[in-house]
Formats: structure tokens, sequence, C-alpha cells
């Protein structure tokens, strides 16, 4: 195996459209109401492709240098417990990979103000923060809010706001069901890494609800997210 298909395994790229959502949304949204620009777009959705990179590779050391990331873990490989690449590499390709978000951020930052800026630090410190740090979110059951938050909320309103300049409400109301379903995907991977991280003392969320709590979790954010788009169509907030 290549340093590129090593690389490859690290930035988990079957997580990527789970991170393009939110922006696909904010931009059909933009699209709907005629003020779509190409530009903002295709930065907006580099920020969130590299932030998802970004954090994946985070965890995948951080992980690793906790002790939760063992060789009885299951799901895909991780290449820093595996030996494939040394933490400090992985920890080198992090910082340039948040470098590269932080270019395209500076280039929407220009378009709208210092308030991107703002959001751009704090979604970098946050995705370094889930795994990493003195206080990872991941271990103390806040991973699904910092999903919801930064997946749905921001990542709509937010790839909306670079194309538009302002949010609407049918964008802040798309936002929910988006960061839902984003969601109920971290919950799936975490009911099947749930005993082993209980071993491991990463207290998430579905280890704090048990595997019945987090299936109801799970069923709850989609129920959730499939019954707002019908009401907001009949109120007329969404086109």
């Amino acid at each position: 195996m290549n340093v590129w298909q090593i690389w490859w395994l690290a930035i988990r790229p079957r997580t990527l459209p789970a991170a393009a959502a939110g922006v696909v949304m904010g931009s059909a949204l933009a699209w709907a109401d005629g003020s779509f620009q190409a530009g903002p777009a295709l930065a907006a959705l580099c920020v969130a492709l590299l932030l998802q990179i970004g954090s994946n590779v985070a965890n995948d050391v951080y992980d690793f240098e906790r002790g939760t990331d063992t060789s009885e873990r299951q799901g895909p490989l991780r290449v820093t417990q595996a030996g494939l690449l040394p933490a400090a590499q992985v920890k080198r390709g992090m910082w340039i990979i948040f470098a590269l978000a932080a270019m395209f951020g500076l280039y929407l930052a220009f378009l709208r103000g210092w308030v991107v800026i703002f959001i751009g630090l704090a979604a970098i410190l946050s995705a370094i923060a889930y795994t990493g740090g003195p206080f990872p979110l991941g271990y103390y059951g806040l991973g699904d809010v910092f999903v919801f938050i930064f997946f749905g909320l921001i990542a709509v309103t937010g790839t909306y706001f670079a194309q538009v300049g302002s949010v609407s409400a049918a964008a802040g109301w798309m936002s929910v069901p988006v960061g839902l379903i984003v969601t109920a995907i971290l919950v799936v991977n975490n009911l099947r890494d749930i005993e082993n991280d209980r071993k491991a003392g990463k207290h998430t969320l579905a280890v704090r609800l048990g595997v019945r709590g987090a299936r109801i979790e799970y069923l709850a954010c989609m129920m959730i997210a499939f019954a707002i788009l019908p009401v907001l169509i009949l109120l007329n907030i969404v086109p």
C-alpha cells in the first residue's frame, strides 16, 4: 500500500457526502431564491469537505492516542492504530488540511465579513475538539450536538449566507432535517462502536443512552427530519 492509498484511508471518503449535504441544501435554497452564486457555493463546499477530512484525520490520531482505537475496533481501518503512518505525520497532515479550509474561508470572509472568520475558527476548533484537547466533545456525549450544529444549522445557513448575504427562514428551518439526518448517521456509527467505546471510556451519547436509547435517538432523528418537510411546505416556508 503506497502513501496515497494510506492517506485515502485516513480521510475516509465515504463520510464526505454527509459533509456536502448542508452545502447542497443551502445552495439549492439560494437557487430557488434566484441568488445562487457558483463561486461562494464552491468555496463553501471546499470548506465543508476539508473540515470533514480534517476532523476524520484528527479522530484517527487522537482516538489512537487516547487508547480508544485498538485491534478490537470494528469499522473502517484507522491508519495511526494500524501503524501505517506515525502520529506526528498524521497531525501535520491534519493542520495542512485545516489550513486549506481556512484559505477558502478567507475568500468567503472577504465577501461577507468578519462573522465568517468567527464561524470558521469555531468550526476548526470544534473539529479538533471532537476527539482532541482537554475536553473532547465525543468523549462526553456532546458529539451529536456538534454534528447537528455544524453539519446542519451552520452548513445550510452558512452556505446560503455566503451567496445571498442574509439568512432566510427557509434556510434556517431546512437546516434542521439536514442536521438530524447527519446526526442519525453518527448514531449508527456510535452504535457499531458502543462496546469498544465503553471499554475505552469514550462516553458517547450512545454509550450513555445504551443500545435501546440510541436506537430510539436514531428513529427520532429520522422521523422528525422527514416530518418537518411537509409541514414547512404546507406553511409556505419552503418553495
